[in-house]
């Protein structure tokens, strides 16, 4: 099977993710709730299918602002369920606001989705698999693994030989602290 790193350059859409996005560390909160929304509404779907609806995602769930999320309402639900230009998923949606939610409620102890993240790092993948089971919703083993991946908190994310692992070993991705 042939690795990421040799499908997406120069791809209109994986392209711009591999060498911009992918493996790197975020700190940014609405950022690192993007990559869960994102992540998420990949299952059972295509990663292509969701990077060309990404900008679509981003307008729709508000800029993946936290706390605009978190206050949708059944009004904003059906505005998302009729909403062509995303994935119109009713447990996908239910659990980017519930999740929204959670991350809310992770601030008050570690004062941001990043804080709960590295007061929780480094765990072995099954132990990460496992609290984000109990943490939030619609996390499965390879929803958690593509977003820690994605993110910075698991290696995997390039081949050694890809130039763009340089360039995520020169940002310190949490992983290779």
């Amino acid at each position: 099977m042939a690795h990421y790193c040799d499908l997406a350059p120069g791809h209109p859409f994986h392209g711009p993710y591999h060498d911009h996005d992918y493996g790197f560390p975020v700190e940014d909160e609405a950022t690192l709730f993007e990559r869960l929304v994102l992540e998420i509404n990949q299952a059972g779907l295509s990663w292509l299918t969701v990077l060309k609806k990404r900008e679509a995602f981003f307008d729709a769930f508000r800029g993946f602002d936290v706390d605009l999320v978190a206050a949708f309402d059944d009004d904003d639900r059906a505005r998302l369920l009729s909403d062509a230009r995303i994935i119109r998923n009713r447990l996908k949606v239910e659990a980017a606001i519930h999740n929204a939610q959670v991350i809310q409620r992770l601030r008050q102890e570690h004062s941001s989705f990043r804080g709960w993240l590295e007061a929780h790092h480094p765990l072995p993948h099954g132990d990460w698999v496992k609290l984000f089971k109990r943490t939030f919703r619609f996390t499965g083993p390879e929803i958690v693994n593509e977003f820690l991946m994605s993110t910075g908190y698991l290696p995997g994310a390039h081949r050694d030989d890809c130039p763009v692992q340089a360039r995520v070993l020169a940002a310190a991705p949490p992983w290779a602290r």
